[in-house]
This record gives structure tokens, sequence and C-alpha cells, in this order.
């Protein structure tokens, strides 16, 4: 309403500025001396009755109240008709008037200046239809359109017919306004409505047949709701008063209704809306239920322009389980934390701060099932995770130190791991050697390059249900370690490039660990105690290596022009002592329970682990590959088209073999690679593990090659996976879509960005029409290989699961998503979930049904689109989820 008081009253003001300038124009005394002479086209008097007709623009300069000049202009891209013998100006097609900021068109205006009334309308064109409508622009404000209007500028009295202005997402709409010497607007048969048509087809809104709107408050009149343009006049109020405010205001957040089967009848959301500050608003909530459980929840969010933005939310819910009565009966109370904070890089150049917080009890999501503000990954999400984080730029740019506090909590399991901080400091490698007043090429000592890095850590892994008790304080596990990697990098014999480096890592412990054997009534027991004192652990490596690329090519074969092959070999001589010799007293031995001497690490506990035992010294070999071919064009008919097919984008092998080992010199062979198959919408990667040992009866590998028993090697590892999409264009478009969202919404909340992220299959958060059908499917495959102790065999486990979703169009209007899956080793779908969407033009519909499953439930929605409605809801739903 707001938008719609400024709007008249920019009318008003202007019309009585300019519009006695207009009546100049029309005086035939005055006409000859202005230059609107000067610049009009004047047409032969065809009907001979005092008619002239003019094409083009006429400018006149006047004075206005305050005497000082000012230019008016009137365009009639048809004709104007100047009337002299009744003193009325007509302005036809496409007439425009302007004055200073000020801009009136229409298709007809007229101007009488014996009656001191301006009127601007429409004009019906061939087809019937009405066309060309007053549109008014006001400095600073956007166009509006009216069907026309008339204003007496003498009396300062007008009347518009067939206004629609947009407030906040809904559109005012009133047949006649007019305005008194008293900036009182009065409205005439005015509707409130959601949608942005003359006759909204699915109009839900409030009809009203007189209204004020005077200073800061708006009065109406008799008062009733409309549906699909049905009155429902029994629920008439007779009047209404409402203030006007300029800025957002607290009120109460209507609820919504509906079913569960396991909590009964649900009152959910209801609430009230706080309004603190232009920089931060908050909301309360509370869900009730007819067997007793309920849900409470406060949602916090906060924005500095160009500074931060962020918000909380603190929810808990105490659900009952069971059936009343029995002894399972009982009540579940949980809660869940999130917390989100991003701070804009212009705020604080150089320095950076973020929080992703999401914590609280593993059954949370589970024992609240699905509700308004949880979703499918919600329910079914196998954990949580959380990040606070800090950086720092330092010394132009060469220091750079970050810190984080982060969280991760298996919900299956209960076991929490913290991170109570992390921290690090890294230093930009440097040339020590070199010289700034260098003349010339690098000599190889200034090629030598050396880096520094710091890290701490303060961490713990322990169940939920400890985590808050003291005794979880002694379980912390704490360290810091240095590296310093120095490098040089030389080409060595024109086609290889040589590599040689240093590495030096220093560990810093607070703790400690000792072995020892305690003698029980049943034997000897293994106890590890834990030592406090600070402790230090160094140890270094150093490895040379060389490295080059090899080029082949392959004839022509057909449309194949070329196949180009590029395999790049590397190998590294690697050394590294033996940190578990006695004079570095890292290792110490003990006897075991079993009796055998066994040797240990004082470190084996540390957070950044221990120096390595044995002598190592071995060749470290890697090589890759790189297959691309050159096709013709069939398309093209000069001989010279062709396009590049990606065969392997690569394909890796490597490995080490350690000369110092007693037994077991090679490693074990890691492969890797990936490609793109029909012309890249089929994405493919693998990866596994080579073993080339062979194992004997007890498990246990034994020092003699695959190769010797007529085989290669062991696949004890592999997996695959690769996705494939029949649109690709629907993707590309669902994209386009998301960044145009976010660019509307640049300082957006984490939950935003989160439903931005579930737009694919969410109907709600966004649906395009445009796309007819869109079908995406993905397959992944883990093979494994392991010894099986209880049936004393090598066991092969393979897990594989295929999913599916997708969305067609029924009509222009109708559109059914589905997401489903299947798990090949459980034999049984994965979450299946099907959604209609119906587009009602300023309303949506939407059904979400799980037809099978532990989540079996459906839901009706039925909502505003616009924004300022988003709580005027009509929901059912009913969920079969059992606790």
């Amino acid at each position: 309403m707001k938008a719609l008081t400024c709007f008249f009253c920019s009318i008003l003001f202007v019309f009585a500025a300019s519009l006695p300038t207009y009546a100049q124009i029309a005086d035939p005394s005055k006409t000859t001396s202005s230059n609107a002479q000067d610049t009009s086209l004047i047409v032969t008097d065809t009907t001979k009755n005092h008619l002239k007709t003019t094409e083009g623009t006429d400018t006149v300069v006047m004075k206005d109240q305050d005497g000082l000049e000012t230019v008016v202009t009137i365009v009639a891209n048809d004709s104007s008709w100047n009337q002299v013998n009744k003193n009325i100006l007509h302005l036809y097609k496409g007439a425009k008037v302007k004055y200073q900021e000020f801009e009136l068109a229409a298709d007809y205006i007229r101007l009488d200046r014996n009656t001191n009334e301006l009127f601007a309308s429409g004009v019906t064109d061939h087809n019937g239809k009405y066309v060309g409508r007053p549109v008014v622009i006001f400095p600073g404000d956007t166009p509006k359109s009216v069907d026309s209007l008339i204003y007496d500028y003498k009396t300062k009295e007008g009347n518009t017919y067939g206004i629609m202005t947009e407030q906040d997402g809904a559109y005012i709409q009133a047949k006649v306004v007019r305005k008194n010497l008293y900036d009182e607007l009065s409205l005439r048969t005015g509707m409130y409505s959601t949608c942005n048509l003359p006759f909204p087809h699915t109009h839900f809104g409030i009809q009203f047949t007189k209204g004020l709107m005077a200073g800061n408050h708006i009065i109406v009149g008799p008062a009733y709701l409309v549906v699909e343009n049905i009155p429902i006049k029994f629920v008439a109020i007779p009047f209404g008063f409402f203030p006007r405010q300029n800025k957002r205001a607290s009120g109460f957040l209507f609820p919504s209704f509906g079913e569960d089967a396991t909590r009964g009848f649900a009152l959910r959301d209801i609430g009230w809306y706080l309004a603190f500050n232009d920089y931060w608003d908050s909301e309360i909530r509370a869900s009730l239920y007819s067997k007793g459980s309920w849900e409470a929840n406060v949602r916090t969010n906060y924005l500095v322009n160009y500074k931060y933005s962020g918000g909380f939310n603190i929810r808990y819910a105490s659900t009952k389980a069971g059936v009343e009565g029995t002894e399972n009966y009982g009540t579940n109370k949980d809660f869940n934390v999130t917390w989100n904070h991003t701070q804009r890089q212009e705020a604080n150049p150089g320095t950076s701060f973020s929080a992703s917080v999401n914590f609280g009890t593993g059954s949370y999501f589970r024992n609240t099932g699905f509700n308004q503000t949880n979703s499918i990954e919600d329910v079914t999400r196998n954990n949580m995770s959380s990040s606070i984080s800090y950086g720092k730029v330092f010394a132009d740019g060469k220091v750079n130190f970050t810190s984080s506090l982060s969280h991760r909590q298996d919900i299956s399991t209960g076991q929490v791991d913290l991170e109570l901080p992390t921290f690090s400091l890294n230093v930009s490698t440097f040339n020590p050697f070199d010289s700034k007043n260098r003349v010339g090429d690098q000599k190889w000592y200034q090629r030598i390059t050396v880096g520094y890095s710091l890290q701490g850590r303060n961490s713990i892994s322990i169940k939920d249900s400890l985590l808050f008790k003291k005794e979880a304080l002694n379980q912390f596990s704490n360290g810091f370690q240095h590296n310093i990697p120095i490098s040089l990098s030389l080409n060595a014999f024109k086609y290889f490039q040589f590599n040689t480096s240093v590495n030096y890592t220093e560990r810093w412990y607070l703790q400690s660990t000792r072995k020892r054997l305690v003698n029980e009534i049943n034997g000897f027991s293994q106890v590890v105690d834990t030592v406090q004192g600070f402790r230090r652990a160094y140890d270094y490596s150093v490895s040379s290596g060389l490295s080059t690329k090899v080029y082949g090519m392959y004839p022509k074969m057909g449309k194949i022009e070329a196949i180009r092959h590029v395999v790049t070999p590397s190998v590294n001589l690697n050394y590294r002592p033996d940190f578990s010799d006695p004079r570095y007293g890292y290792y110490r031995e003990f006897v075991n329970e079993n009796g055998q001497l066994e040797k240990y690490s004082i470190f084996e506990k540390g957070i950044y682990g221990s120096p390595s035992a044995g002598k190592s010294m071995g060749i470290g070999f890697s090589v890759d590959n790189n297959l691309e071919a050159k096709i013709r064009s069939e398309n093209d008919t000069t001989g010279k088209g062709f396009k590049k097919v990606k065969i392997l984008q690569g394909l890796t092998f490597s490995g080490n073999y350690n000369f110092m080992a007693d037994s077991l010199k090679l490693s074990t062979i890691s492969f890797s690679g990936r490609t793109s198959l029909f012309n890249e919408k089929i994405n493919l990667n693998f990866n596994g593990t080579l073993d080339p040992y062979i194992v004997n009866s007890e498990g246990m590998r034994v020092d003699r090659f695959v190769v010797q028993e007529g085989g290669l090697a062991r696949l004890t590892n592999f997996g695959l996976s690769f996705d494939y999409s029949l649109n690709p264009q629907a993707n590309k478009s669902r994209n386009n879509n998301l960044d145009s969202l976010r660019n509307q919404m640049p300082n957006m909340t984490k939950e935003q960005a989160d439903a931005l992220a579930r737009i694919s299959t969410d109907p709600n958060a966004f649906v395009d029409f445009n796309i007819p059908w869109n079908l995406n499917g993905s397959f992944s495959m883990n093979y494994n290989k392991n010894w099986d102790s209880e049936q004393r065999r090598m066991r092969s486990i393979v897990t594989a699961t295929v999913n599916l979703n997708g969305d067609f169009n029924v009509t222009p209007k109708w559109k059914i998503q589905f997401n489903t899956g299947y798990d090949f080793r459980q034999q049984a779908l994965s979450l299946t979930r099907f959604s209609i969407y119906r587009d009602l033009h300023c309303w949506d519909m939407s059904v979400g049904w799980t037809p099978f499953g532990q989540y079996k439930s459906y839901n009706i929605t039925i909502r505003a689109k616009a924004s300022v409605l988003q709580d005027l809801k009509l929901t059912k739903r009913e969920s079969h989820y059992r606790y």
C-alpha cells in the first residue's frame, strides 16, 4: 500500500505543476510566440473548421511556480490536433508529455482549457483490443500503468481508473481512485490479490467496496474473501483499520495442520515473528501433537551489508515413543543446533572468517521424521559435521595462517570426532641463494627452494554419550608438527627433468605411551600407560628422480586421422634411515602376553604418527598414459574438419621397490584412470590395487610372486563409477537458473544455499517447465577381496548401486518428478519418492509421495507464490513412520 500512496501523490504533484503549461501551448495567442511553431510540422487544414494537424515534437520554455525556467516536451507519433475554437489539444498514438523528470505516455491525451481538465486513455484497435494504456513515470520510480485518468488542475482533484500496483509480491487493484485537497486517497471497488492478472483466474484475495488512505493508516469499508471469483460474503467484516509502516513489524506466524500416524493430529509451526531492526530478526515456532509430542525452534538471521551475514537455528523435540502402557513406552529428548556465518572479502582484506555448524543428538532427525523443516536428505543422513575457520595473510602474502574448529558425528555409531582447534602456518617457498640484483639466468644452486610449515592439533574421538563427562578431558590427543622441504629441479640430458629433495619433519608431543604386563588371575594382560611430558621426534628422507614424456603416433585408420599416445614415466631413488634404532629413543621393546619380544613406538598414538621403523632405500616408479584421437567430421565437406576424442584422459600405475627390506620388497601396485564416452556425456572413473604376492593358507602374504604361480597379480580392490544424462541441456538450464538465483541473492544464508542445492528434487523450490523432460542415471561399484578369519579363506565382497532421477511435463502446467535407486547387495530399492507439481500462476500446488519403506508418507501443499503470503498454506500430510 505504501507504493500505491506514493504513486497517487506523485501524479497530483506533477500534474499540478505541468498542466498550466499545456494550457499555454493550447492558447492561440501564445503559440505563435513559442518555439512550438518552429519545431512543429504544420499540415494543411482539411476540415475547414479551425482544426490543424501537427506531427513531430513540440517544445516550449516556460516558468514554473517558483519562477524558474523549465522545458515541456510534447511528442505525438501519429498526430496532434489543436482545436482552436474549443481551446482543446488532442494527441494521438504514442503521445508523450514530459515535464522535468515526469513523463506521461498514452495513445490518446486530451487537454481542455475551458474545463481545466486533462484526460489520458488508451484506444481500441482494429481487433477490438484496448491498447496504449496511460503509463506514468515519476522520478526514481518504476512506470505505472492505468486504464485511464482525468484531472482538474484548478481544483487539484481527479480520478484514476483501473490502477494496479505491486507491494511486496502482492497486487493491489482498484477501479476508481480519487484524491482531494487534503492528500487523502479514496478507493472504490478494490482488490488485494497474489495474482498479477487484471482478472485473476486462480484468485485468492480480499475484495473491498470502499477505502480511504490518509497519512499513516488505511480504512476500508465492507471487505470479504474471494476464491476463484466466488465471493464469500458470509465471512465479511464491516470495516477495517490498518496502520501503514515503512519498516518490518513483528507479528503472528500462521500454522499449518496435519496428521502423523504415530504422533497424532498436528498443529505445526505456529509462532511469532520478531523484527528487531534492519540488521537482524528472529522467529519462534512450535509444533504440537495430540499424543503428547512437541517441538520448538528459534531461528535468527542477521545481515550487515558489505560486511557479513549469517544465522542460527536451535531446535528441541520431545517425542513419545512406543505404545502407552507398555514397557517400551517413553520420551525421546533430542536437539539440533546450526549456525552459519559468511564474511565478505572486501570487509577486511587479508582476513577471513566463516562458520558452518551442525551438531546435536544423532536421533533428532530420525525421531522427528518428516516435517516442514526436515527434508529427505535430513532424515536419511548418516553424519553431521561442523567447521569454524579463521585465516590471516601476513608479509605481503608470503605467510598464511589458518585455524579451525571442526566436528564430525557418525549418527549410526554415535562416534564423535572433535578438533579443538587445528591450526597451520605456511611460508611460501623461496630461493635462499638467489640474488635480487641477479643478471642473467639462475645458477643451479640459485634454483634451490626452501619452505616451512607448522601444524597443530588438539583432537578427541569419543562416543556422544560420554562427550560432556569429566573423563573426556583426559582423552584429548594433541601435538605439533614442523616440516621443512628443500628441493631442486633441473633439466638433464635435454629430454629429462631432474628433481631432488630433502624433507625434514619434527613432531612435538605432550604425551607418550609405555607398554607393560600386569599379572592377573587368568594370566598376564597388556596395559598401555600414558606418560605426560614434552617429547620430540624427528625424521628425514632423501629422494632424487627423473621424469620425461614420450609421444607416440599411430597411423591413419579410416575416419581416424591420427591417434596420439602420451606416456609420462618417472622414477626416483629414495632413502630413509631406521628410526627404530635405540640411539634415537623412539622405540622400546617388551615381552607381550604370548611371551614374544615386541618392538613398539612410544609415539604410536601420536596425532601426527611416529617416525617409521626400518631402513628404507628403494626405487619408486609411476607411469601415466593419455590417449587421444583426431577424427574427421562427417558434416564437413572440405575434408579439413576434425574433432578430438578423448579415449583415455589418464591411466596411472605406481609402486615402490625397497632394497633394504628382508622380504616383500615390492609394494602393492595402485592404478587409477578416467575417461569420457559418447561425446563426453558419460564420465567414467575407476581405481584399484594389485598385490604382486600370494597368500598362504593362513591369509598371510608370503615372499612369492603371483607370476611364479602362473598369474600376473592379485586384484584386491577395484572401484568403478559413472553417471549419464539423456538430456544434458536440462542440467545446463538448471545450472543457469541456479546462477541467476544466486546473483539475485548475493548475501544468501546457509539455509538459502542448501535450498538451492536441493532444487533438482524439491518441486516447491524450483521447477523448470521450459525443459519438457530429463533423465539422469548413475552407477557405482566396489570390489574388495580380503581374508575371512572365520571361514579361513579369501572372500570377495561386491557392492553396487544404481540411482535414477528425472522429471517430465504431462502438460505445460503439470510436471512429475521422481527419484529412486536399487542396491544390488541388499537387493532392495533405495528411498523412492514421487512429486507432482501444478503451476497455478500465482499459486503453487505440489503432491509428494513416498510409496513404501520406512518413511512411507504423503503430503499435499498449496501455497501462494508471493513472498508476503508464504505463511498462508493449506497442508495435508500423513506419515506412516514408526519409531
